[in-house]
């Protein structure tokens, strides 16, 4: 029997979540629940997993951003208010959100690395 924390991850197209999203699942769970050291393990494994498409998708809105500052940039008009122009595209604002989930899901493992050396420091200390 699958874990209950894993039925919603089903690849069901009406529960499909974007990576973003499971970054956040991620977080409000380590936030508001009382964490295991086998759920945290669980959770850096998916996390360190879910950076790599973190990355990619930084890679390709990176990509789409700079093809639109091109050409505001290519227009004769002052490379400030090019750039300006340029951030204000929805391509500029998915650039940015994914920088943010990569920050986001970098902390979160950093915090889950020091969660479990904490407990696995605690649980040698016990003995």
């Amino acid at each position: 029997m699958m874990p209950c924390w894993a039925r919603k991850f089903r690849s069901d197209p009406e529960m499909a979540h974007t990576v973003r999203s499971l970054v956040r699942d991620i977080q409000v769970e380590i936030r508001d629940t009382d964490l295991h050291p086998d759920r945290g393990a669980e959770l850096l494994t998916k996390l360190t997993a879910l950076y790599g498409s973190v990355l990619d998708e930084i890679r390709a809105a990176d990509m789409a951003y700079n093809e639109i500052l091109l050409d505001a940039l290519q227009s004769d008009e002052a490379a400030n208010r090019a750039r300006i122009r340029a951030q204000a595209t929805p391509q500029y604002a998915r650039m940015r959100e994914a920088r943010d989930v990569e920050k986001l899901a970098l902390e979160l493992i950093r915090t889950l690395k020091v969660f479990l050396r904490t407990k696995q420091e605690e649980m040698r200390l016990s003995r």
